[in-house]
């Protein structure tokens, strides 16, 4: 999700929830503790060099359990942001502690912001002599040759 979309969708309600990949809810009294840009520029192990940039949240929660973070409140911050960052519209990572700090993508649905699983990959599997999937395919979908039918002897 873009920062863009996560500020129009702020709009819509007043209390944030934010829902993690195995269906738990972050608890309500979370705080944002940072809101930033991360560019993150490097070489891949098939020597292309790469940059990538998000725009941050830090999930994190305390035993304040009376705290609530409104929509507007989160609002006001990525604007401040915004303004002294130049924060750019780039899609949104969420850190969060889990066994160790977590990095997750972030959608949208059904009014609740869930926060989606990443995955590392190779990203010059040309160059790396990973074994690629074979595609399977089922015999029935193969076209077969006008030519080739059988007692045809062409086989």
């Amino acid at each position: 999700m873009r920062l863009s979309a996560f500020k129009k969708a702020l709009t819509s309600f007043d209390t944030l929830d934010f829902i993690l990949p195995d269906g738990t809810q972050v608890p309500s009294h979370y705080h944002v503790t940072e809101v930033g840009q991360v560019t993150k520029k490097f070489i891949d192990c098939g020597g292309t060099v790469r940059e990538e940039m998000v725009v941050n949240f830090q999930l994190w929660y305390a035993d304040d359990k009376h705290h609530r973070l409104t929509a507007n409140k989160l609002l006001q911050i990525i604007n401040i942001a915004e303004e002294q960052l130049a924060l750019q519209d780039a899609e949104i990572e969420v850190e969060y502690q889990s066994d160790t700090i977590g990095k997750y993508g972030m959608e949208f649905k059904d009014g609740t912001f869930h926060l989606t699983t990443k995955m590392t990959d190779c990203l010059a599997l040309d160059k790396c002599d990973v074994p690629q999937p074979k595609k399977k395919i089922n015999l029935s979908d193969l076209v077969l040759n006008n030519n080739c039918t059988p007692g045809s002897g062409c086989c």
